[in-house]
């Protein structure tokens, strides 16, 4: 078609977030020529923009306590290799940014690489990508993913959201670096994370895996999706008698908060934040104050009521399999990074929080970069051979009809996703009712959602999210047990036997397993 803007690449990277651009930053260190595309514009992007990232930082000395350590945590599901190589990627890389980004001195003097200014990180980070030649196009969401006839992917195609013209993309390879899925809880930066790579890739026949662990939640004003934890170290909690509850400050308080919601509305002071803190805040978190400010709250002294906003697969722990150490996915040639991927093997079963999170972007961005480069430089474009569009629900109906109530379908699966009650103290019984509802909204979903341009990208995205949630679902009901962040009231024991991951994958059929036993070696 003359109206569609077509062009080709070496590594075609979907996202433009932290990952992204790491990603692009390592594609085109090896050489590749390299295009970004993205939802917003990469640059503000994703949650790192609007937030303090901090990074796991561990000197070579400390490593192997740290990581013993981290892996205990991980009860079961983390690797140590991983972990090890994380640490390692980004003590080499973070540190080469320092060319567009001034780093913080302590004060012995000595720079500060651990935390950094989300705005400024992200605004370093397309300069040096634009300075690596790499092209970016701002508000070019991906919509599908395109497909050759062996099944390996062939580039990608989306919408220009200014002007709606189609654009098509072939490529060698494919990173997706899209972020997770929030479910449109209202997480600070996450409007866009709605799992659009993870649906993607599935239309592919790519494998999930850790899709259990999507149970996070952050503390927040309720009027407000200022969801910067750091400052709720210190909180106190009452009830709206004023009787302080018994409910100890730290990431261990989301069970108490949960409980103590269910009965009534909870309300926190930050008056044990200390005097030095407090005026470094504006620098440290320069969006936090204004949240309060403009509602005439000082939360150092008044007492304020704050909700629970749901992180799902991005502070949780599920995303696309990683089959390789080039973070490649089970599909030849479509590569994964930052929340888009499965975080098991560096997080275990517990959240990596933001400092881990942050190393795994950087880290898996840079592998799956380089990765792609690689595999593009040996196998071609392929531009003789055939390529099509994967994408189905939301984009191609499977027969005419009127589109289901797009508000009413994201109603019915936050519940399940959001609502602590159900997704934070799990139950079998619920979870398979939720399983039902989603798998009938699917069904409708993908048989009518469609057809229209101007409302391409919504309806995508709203399927993203029926299948994320649906992922979820049936790999919380595939664990019959309660493993970290994992818990379900009716299988209160962590067992044995599920010291492993729940790979998950199908978009009309759901499916999971457990992965193929290991290979031992024989004894000499």
């Amino acid at each position: 078609m003359s109206d569609v803007l077509s062009f080709d690449t070496d590594v075609l990277v979907v996202g433009g977030g932290m990952a992204g651009a790491w990603t692009a930053l390592g594609a085109a260190r090896e050489g590749a020529q390299v295009v970004l595309v993205d939802k917003g514009y990469c640059g503000t992007s994703g949650v790192t923009a609007t937030a303090g990232p901090g990074h796991w930082w561990v000197p070579p000395e400390q490593r192997a306590a740290v990581v013993a350590q981290r892996a205990q945590q991980g009860l079961g599901l983390a690797d140590p290799a991983w972990m090890l190589r994380i640490l390692d990627t980004t003590w080499r890389h973070l540190p080469t940014i320092a060319s567009h980004y001034r780093f913080g001195v302590d004060a012995q003097g000595q720079t500060v690489y651990r935390a950094l200014r989300g705005p400024e990180y992200m605004r370093a980070l397309r300069a040096l990508v634009e300075a690596a030649g790499v092209r970016v196009l701002d508000h070019h969401p991906a919509l599908e993913l395109l497909r050759h006839d062996d099944g390996s992917v062939a580039g990608a195609a989306g919408q220009q959201r200014r002007t709606g013209r189609v654009w098509s993309a072939r490529a060698g390879a494919v990173v997706l670096a899209s972020g997770g899925c929030a479910f449109l809880s209202k997480l600070l930066g996450a409007d866009n994370n709605t799992g659009d790579g993870l649906l993607m890739a599935a239309e592919l026949g790519a494998e999930l895996s850790g899709m259990e662990f999507t149970n996070g939640y952050t503390v927040a004003p309720v009027y407000s999706s200022m969801t910067r934890a750091m400052s709720y170290v210190f909180a106190r909690y009452f009830d709206a008698s004023g009787r302080e509850l018994d409910i100890p400050p730290g990431p261990g308080s989301t069970v108490a908060l949960a409980t103590a919601l269910q009965h009534g509305p909870v309300f926190c002071s930050l008056d044990r934040m200390p005097r030095d803190l407090r005026e470094l805040l504006p620098t440290i978190s320069p969006n936090v104050l204004p949240a309060f400010a403009r509602r005439g709250i000082d939360p150092f002294h008044d007492r304020f009521e704050i909700a629970l906003r749901g992180e799902g697969t991005v502070r949780g722990i599920g995303g696309l399999r990683v089959a390789s150490e080039a973070c490649e996915t089970t599909v030849p040639n479509l590569f994964v990074a930052g929340d888009t991927a499965s975080r098991e093997a560096v997080a275990g079963a517990v959240s990596g929080g933001g400092n881990v999170n942050s190393a795994w972007a950087l880290s898996s961005g840079l592998w799956a970069g380089q990765g792609a480069a690689r595999r593009a430089r040996q196998a071609g474009r392929r531009l003789r051979h055939a390529a099509q569009g994967a994408g189905q629900a939301g984009l191609r109906p499977q027969r005419a009809g009127v589109a289901p109530d797009t508000a009413t379908a994201l109603a019915r699966l936050q519940r399940p996703m959001l609502d602590p009650a159900l997704n934070l103290f799990r139950h079998g019984a619920a979870l398979a009712r939720s399983q039902r509802d989603l798998d009938s909204d699917w069904a409708d979903w993908r048989a009518h959602a469609g057809g229209d341009a101007t409302q391409a990208l919504r309806h995508r995205e709203m399927a993203a999210l029926l299948a994320t949630a649906r992922w979820s679902l049936a790999s919380a009901l595939a664990r019959t047990e309660s493993r970290g962040m994992h818990l379900r009231t009716d299988a209160p024991a962590t067992l044995p036997t599920f010291a492993h991951p729940i790979h998950a994958g199908g978009l009309d059929r759901v499916w999971t397993r457990a992965p193929a036993p290991t290979p031992q070696a024989l004894p000499a």
